[in-house]
């Protein structure tokens, strides 16, 4: 067993065993802490600093993840999460609108639908990126040349997605650990592209 396999004294699991009950114990607090609509971008994006820092030794579980949460609810924050759920009721509309035969219907729907997915896939991969701490914005702006330029990454934000909603469809409680690995998932995908990033600097 490799030294970074290794149990501490008194350890019943190995440390892989113990980051998965921490990414399902802040998945728990992330989904209590998204119940307002309005937390749902902090939440997330709390939890993706909570588990990037595990790559750091540092702890990732709930009582971090609740003080991180703490020292950064501002009016941001919570302008962030308005503004998402004005999106999602719009596109709900548009769609909405497209079903009830209005002429051209089927091609608007297709449009609504491609403008909300890339919107989606825009706003997870900001909630995935360390700058949404600070700063919304710069967070966005990166998120949206990543979705453009690492399609595949973008991809996996999708099928992450849907895992999370297919095991929620399938348990009804299981929407209540889904954060936590649709967190992991949005940390790995921004740490993978900021893995490749660096080696292509280190080529140049």
């Amino acid at each position: 067993m490799s030294a970074g396999q290794a149990r501490e004294t008194g350890e019943i699991f190995g440390p892989r065993m113990t980051l998965f009950a921490d990414v399902l114990s802040v998945g728990v607090c992330t989904a209590l802490v998204s119940l307002p609509v309005v937390t749902m971008p902090a939440a997330l994006s709390t939890a993706c600093a909570v588990l990037r820092s595990a790559r750091e030794d540092q702890p990732a579980t709930a009582g971090r993840y609740l003080a991180l949460l703490r020292q950064r609810l501002r009016a941001g924050d919570l302008a962030a999460g308005a503004l998402s759920a004005a999106g999602v009721l719009l596109l709900l509309a548009d769609l909405a609108l497209a079903r009830a035969g209005l002429p051209g219907a089927p091609l608007f729907a297709a449009v609504a639908a491609l403008i909300g997915t890339y919107a989606a896939v825009v706003g997870l991969r900001a909630c995935g990126r360390p700058e949404s701490l600070t700063d919304w914005r710069a967070a966005v702006r990166e998120a949206a040349r990543d979705a453009v330029r690492d399609t595949g990454g973008s991809g996996l934000v999708l099928l992450a997605v849907a895992a999370a909603a297919l095991c929620a469809w399938m348990l009804l409680p299981l929407a209540f650990l889904a954060p936590g690995p649709l967190a992991l998932a949005l940390t790995a995908i921004d740490v993978r592209l900021s893995g490749h990033d660096v080696r292509l600097s280190g080529r140049a």
